[in-house]
């Protein structure tokens, strides 16, 4: 069945071509949740999720080019990993903590936390050697800058632009985890969360 056919089927109502479309791009969908979110179990909410929104958009006619049904079903997963990895109460010691949400309601020992995360990630972009590296990271989290765009002024293909951010993703950690050791754990509290 070809991609516009699947999401010709989809809009219709059929579920066997839902199903189709789990079987395609489960596989794909969990690479990229699992590039930002290390919890197995917040992954499959993460691809369910990905999954539901997918075909009821292709069910409002959301999906304005059937041929590109993968790119559809990735971006999504790829959206909800990254409002999953910037929730500002994470739990997950994992996650890198390259933003911070402002929130209207936080306490004042909240917001000294809040703005304490923000300093120890400027410091650590700015430790980081490869220039390159501290665009990406904040162009792409910080910024919010499409993924698109930045492809575009640095001369990156797709492909490429996530390999290079999981590299500078994990360059970053490594500092991140060097500046915590050294620290004796004491910001860990506070920044990792």
């Amino acid at each position: 069945m070809s991609e516009v056919d699947l999401a010709s089927r989809i809009a219709q109502g059929s579920r066997e071509a839902e199903e189709e479309l789990v079987r395609r791009f489960a596989r794909g969908v969990e690479l990229i949740v699992a590039h930002a979110v290390s919890n197995q179990s917040v992954v499959e909410d993460i691809r369910q999720d990905t999954f539901r929104i997918a075909i009821e958009n292709i069910r409002r006619g959301q999906l304005q080019d059937p041929n590109k049904i993968a790119a559809f079903v990735c971006g999504i997963a790829r959206n909800l990993a990254i409002t999953y990895y910037r929730r500002p109460a994470r739990a997950e010691v994992g996650d890198l903590p390259l933003t911070m949400l402002a929130d209207s309601h936080a306490t004042q020992l909240e917001s000294l936390l809040r703005e304490e995360k923000a300093g120890l990630v400027r410091t650590i972009l700015a430790e980081m050697s490869s220039e390159r590296d501290r665009d990406i990271l904040r162009r792409f989290y910080l910024l919010e800058h499409p993924k698109e765009s930045i492809c575009h002024d640095l001369g990156l293909s797709s492909l490429h632009f996530n390999r290079v951010l999981f590299r500078a993703r994990e360059r970053y950690r490594e500092l991140y985890e060097k500046r915590i050791l050294s620290s004796g754990g004491m910001m860990g509290g506070s920044a990792a969360q």
